[in-house]
């Protein structure tokens, strides 16, 4: 049922693309703040309680009603499967803003290239060239395909029915919410959604670099992954980077030079800079992991028959 879920759901995306900010992400994230308004009173415990009731509720009201609609008939248990994995993975909500940018660049339209890139990512790319804006989409395409397709995918699969993919979406969201970096009400109170997060995110960045390593350059992969990930800020979303860009070949990471300001950042991956045709090999290893994930869950649903 999950591979055939997951096949509905990849048709139903490339008839009708999903507005995800629009429809999922402001929608939740209002959801988590106004969570946080009632709870917030600085202390952990508070934080703890706020995220139980933001994330696991709703999580275990999706899982009762999965199994209501299951047992009236599975065919109504699919169709909430089908739905939530839906509004929780999103594969073409950043797809259409990379292949933009990438036919931008390919056409030397450096200024629409940066207005695209801007508001895919929501940074500032004043007087960026060509290969900051190849490397900062590569890596955005990463990241966008593991938090939107590859980790929500695992933990659809990991818990029963739709309550995997639900809970990996909202906490996301929540953690995104309550743990802003220039945010001066951050205190005790958003500790608890970033070390459950971090919890939640371990397995799947991992299985996502090796999915990246397998299909890519393997050797390559294994080494960036081994030893460039504690460079990063967010070491998850390190692994993820270092194992896709030694997968690739390319450099990511290293200082964007942003108008006069340099953004210091750690260098990821080998082999030579970013640039357009990097950009598409990108999106081949973004594709080819997809296909082995699609490989391993209908292995898994034989071996379960077979059982």
């Amino acid at each position: 049922m999950s591979l055939l879920s997951l096949i509905a759901v990849f048709l139903i995306e490339q008839l009708q693309p999903l507005d995800y900010r629009r429809i999922v992400a402001e929608p939740l994230g209002a959801w988590a703040d106004w969570i946080e308004s009632r709870f917030n009173a600085g202390a952990y415990r508070h934080g703890a309680l706020a995220w139980c009731v933001a994330v696991l509720v709703p999580v275990v009201v999706i899982g009762i009603a999965y199994w209501l609609l299951y047992s009236l008939n599975p065919l109504f248990g699919w169709l909430l499967n089908v739905g939530i994995l839906y509004v929780t993975m999103g594969f073409r909500q950043f797809s259409h803003h990379y292949t933009e940018i990438q036919l931008a660049l390919r056409m030397g339209d450096l200024e629409r290239a940066r207005q695209l890139l801007a508001e895919w990512l929501g940074v500032s790319t004043y007087g960026l060239g060509s290969e900051d804006m190849a490397r900062l989409s590569i890596e955005g395409a990463l990241v966008a395909s593991h938090r939107h397709v590859f980790a929500v995918v695992l933990w659809f699969v990991l818990l029963p029915g739709p309550c995997g993919a639900l809970l990996y979406r909202l906490a996301s969201i929540v953690h995104q919410r309550w743990n802003v970096e220039s945010d001066v009400r951050q205190t005790d109170f958003s500790a608890f959604s970033k070390l459950v997060f971090g919890m939640i995110e371990w397995l799947p960045s991992r299985v996502t670099a090796a999915a990246f390593a397998i299909v890519g350059d393997f050797e390559d992969a294994v080494y960036c992954w081994r030893t460039q990930p504690a460079q990063w800020p967010d070491r998850d979303l390190g692994i993820v980077l270092a194992a896709g860009a030694g997968a690739l070949g390319v450099q990511l990471g290293r200082p964007v030079i942003d108008g006069v300001e340099v953004s210091d950042r750690a260098e990821l991956g080998l082999g030579e800079p970013a640039d357009v045709d990097f950009m598409q090999s990108a999106v081949g290893l973004v594709w080819r992991a997809t296909v082995l994930w699609m490989l391993l869950l209908f292995m898994l649903g034989l071996a379960s028959l077979a059982g």
